[in-house]
Parts: C-alpha cells; structure tokens; sequence
C-alpha cells in the first residue's frame, strides 16, 4: 500500500462528500496560515523523534508495533468526519461498521450468539465485564491468576469487590488446586482466565477450569486482550500451531476481552468486550433523553459503560478485517510468524553459552536472562539491567524490557540458581511483529555480544 497516496485519496473522498451540503465560510477564528503552521509543525516533527523505533524488528521489548497502513487510512479517513459511536445519530456509518467488526470477533471465538462493542483499552473491556459479574453475583469475588494482568486487581477495587489473587504452576499458568480451594471458600462468583499473560504470554488452562467452575456456580470471564488472536492458531499444522484445547473451550466462556490495537494491527485504543448471552444488556439500562431518538434499532451506547467513543476506531477495524479477516488464513499468518520467530529464538538460546531460557515461550514472548557465573539472582539482575541498558546505545541498537521474577518463580523453573535475593530481573522480548521472523539471528547475535560483555 502507498499510504501517502492512500491518504490523499482520503482527503479528497471525504471533502467530495462534504461539498455535496453546499458551501459555507470557515470561521476565521479558526484560520492558521501554513507559514505558521510549518513552524510549530517542524518543532512538533522533531519531538516526535524522540521515541523508540515501534515499527523495527530491532525493537523487540513490548506490545508495541505499527497499526496497519489499511488500519490508518480507515481511521485518519473516518476522523475526517469525526463520528461519535456512542448513539447512531453520531455515528450511523460507523455504527454498523462497529457491530460487523465485533460479530467478526464473536465468530472468530465460536460465539452462537453475542453481545459486544468496542471499547478505547482493555482495561474498560475488562472492567465492563468484572461489571457485568457483579450484577450476576452480588456480594461474591473474582479469582484471577496471580500473573494475570494487575487491571483485575485494579478494576475490582474500583468496582468494590473482593480480588482473590490464585498462584500459578511452574509454566505461569493458573494452579487448578489453588483456584479449587478458593472456589470451595463459595466467596468468588467469577474465574478470570488469560489467554495469554502479558508477562510471559502463558494460556491458562480454560477447558480445565470451565467444568470446575459450573460445578461451584461460577462465572467464567477469559482475559484476550493480548493472546486473543492466537486462536487464529489452534490446531494449526507447522511449528505455530498450539493445542486446540484452551481455545476452543473459550467459545464457552461468559465473556471475552481482546485488544484489536495488539494482534489485530489497529492503532491505540481500541479494545473490546464480548459476553455470550444478549441478555446481560439489562444491566447496562440508562436513559438519555437528548442522545437516542434517531433510530428505534440498540444504540451502542446502551450497552457500553463508556459514552462517547471515536468511530474511527470502528471504521480502521472494519477496513482492516475486509483485507486481513479475523481467519487462519487472514490475520492467522501474520501471527503465526511471530510465533515460529519466538520459537526459534527459543531454540536459538537454549543452545547458547552466554544466555539462557526461563521457560519455552507459548505465544510469541520470549523470556530469557545472561549466563552469569556464579549463577545468583543478584548476579542475573545486575547483568540483565546493563543489557538492557547497553542495548539501547551505539550503532546497532536493540530494544528489550525487563520481566521481575520472584525467588519462588525462579527456583521452580532453575533450581540450580542461588536465590540470594527475593527476585531478579531477566529479560523480555515480544515478537509482535512478522518482520521479527527475518530478524531473528541478528537479534540473538547482538544479545550474545552483550551478555558477553555483562
């Protein structure tokens, strides 16, 4: 795509609309000329500049990377007009885009039925959801992994309810025995499950779980917002295909978030939440006696806890998905190749003297931390911040992040490691990216030449 092109078009597209309402005079309060504007433009260009190259294989730290060139033009199109998808007099057209892009979400999950919108982050996604659980279950609690993302802890404090944190097993998956003690206390009405955490991209075991919570009467909420995508992956054949199991347990689940700005190629924020049964919408009853009289069809404000919401973001997704579909064969391979980049990095580090493998990377995160002798967490957490920090320097530059593990985590996955400290830091690399496939050697080689300098 040649998006300066594309966007030109776009421009013109929407000012050949506008002209067919007549002309009028612009205001001239609003008036900048370009001298002016150039100005302030070059100063903005130039502080711009100071950010991290999201959109280079060379930059591998977190889930950060460019929204599709498609994704752009839909949204930077639709924001010419600036629709409001809050109720359908203010954003008819993007309204509809909206529900066939969430109906697309729905199916790829095996939901029959749905209801669902989009939302600005996963963060309201799932507190629109922790909502929902405590209209059902009143009085009652949530129990989430405790390496789910900290939104939970977050949302449920925000929301007045009790966060029953469930520790996990030597993978960074959700401990059956643990949640079962939990459950038995009859203090939780909802199970958190993520399908992916965003710390070591783990897949909680969602078909074990589900039968465990319809025998203590509980709801099942599955965390997407990061792994959502790599359903897209299940059962696949090659490399990049993952246990099917998990995945197709989610279309029974409650409710589902996932984040179209992370695997999806949309630009921030653009979330959703989806829940099963149609009829949780009676919780979200309100009235606004100005907002919803165009249309006598649901306005998507009616069942959203967030009110006015950009319709561009609706319009980038409904672009995208008629381009890249929400399918094996669409956006499928654009995360498969960041999984089989993940996997062989993996085996890439497991044959190395200077680094080493925390644990084998389930979606496309990839753990690891320098060899250091002796091998102590404060020696492993001292080599690991110089990495990082040297990384980001000289003329082959390599962006990384960190992940703390605690002493239990660390001696569950490496014994032999003298836990001389109550944790340390190691070394992250999300693979996001399909460009990190071709990228992948150099990314090791450059790590080997720091950690043999730490």
């Amino acid at each position: 795509m040649d998006l300066q092109h594309w966007l030109g078009r776009a421009t013109h597209a929407i000012q050949d609309w506008a002209d067919t309402f007549g002309p009028y005079r612009p205001h001239p309060s609003l008036q900048v000329d370009d001298d002016r504007f150039g100005a302030v433009f070059e100063e903005f260009t130039a502080r711009l500049a100071d950010n991290y190259p999201f959109f280079h294989p060379r930059y591998a730290g977190q889930m950060l990377k460019p929204p599709h060139p498609a994704a752009v033009v839909g949204h930077l199109t639709a924001m010419l007009i600036n629709p409001n998808n809050h109720a359908l007099d203010g954003g008819p057209a993007t309204a509809a885009m909206e529900r066939e892009a969430v109906a697309r979400l729905a199916t790829m999950f095996g939901y029959d039925t749905h209801l669902g919108h989009l939302t600005t982050s996963g963060t309201i996604a799932n507190l629109e959801a922790l909502f929902v659980a405590r209209e059902l279950h009143p009085g009652r609690g949530v129990a989430h992994s405790a390496d789910a993302h900290y939104t939970h802890g977050r949302m449920c404090h925000v929301l007045g309810l009790t966060s029953h944190p469930v520790r996990t097993d030597d993978r960074g998956r959700m401990d059956l025995d643990a949640l079962e003690d939990v459950l038995r206390t009859g203090q939780v009405g909802t199970v958190v499950l993520t399908t992916g955490t965003t710390g070591l991209g783990a897949v909680d075991p969602v078909h074990e779980v589900l039968p465990l919570a319809e025998r203590h009467g509980v709801r099942v909420h599955v965390d997407a917002a990061y792994g959502g995508f790599f359903t897209l992956l299940a059962g696949a054949e090659g490399p990049e295909g993952l246990p099917p199991e998990p995945w197709r347990a989610i279309a029974r689940a409650d409710s589902i978030v996932v984040d179209p700005h992370k695997h999806g190629l949309q630009p921030y924020g653009c979330g959703a939440v989806l829940f099963r049964d149609p009829e949780v919408g009676r919780f979200y009853l309100h009235d606004s006696p100005y907002t919803y009289f165009t249309s006598t069809e649901l306005h998507l404000g009616e069942i959203s806890l967030e009110c006015s919401r950009a319709g561009a973001a609706a319009a980038a997704l409904w672009l995208t998905f008629q381009l890249l579909p929400p399918t094996s064969d669409g956006l499928g391979r654009v995360l498969a190749a960041g999984r089989r980049a993940a996997l062989r990095w993996a085996d890439l580090i497991e044959a190395s003297d200077a680094l080493e493998l925390y644990q084998r990377p389930e979606l496309d995160i990839v753990t690891y931390f320098p060899a250091v002798a002796p091998a102590t967490l404060t020696g492993i957490d001292a080599a690991s911040a110089r990495i990082l920090a040297d990384g980001m320097t000289g003329p082959d530059p390599v962006f990384l992040s960190t992940l703390r593990a605690d002493c239990e985590s660390f001696a569950a996955r490496h014994p032999e490691t003298v836990a001389d400290a109550d944790g340390a830091r190691i070394l992250r690399s999300v693979l996001m990216k399909p460009e990190s496939e071709d990228h992948v050697e150099h990314l090791h080689n450059r790590l080997e030449r720091l950690a043999g300098r730490a």
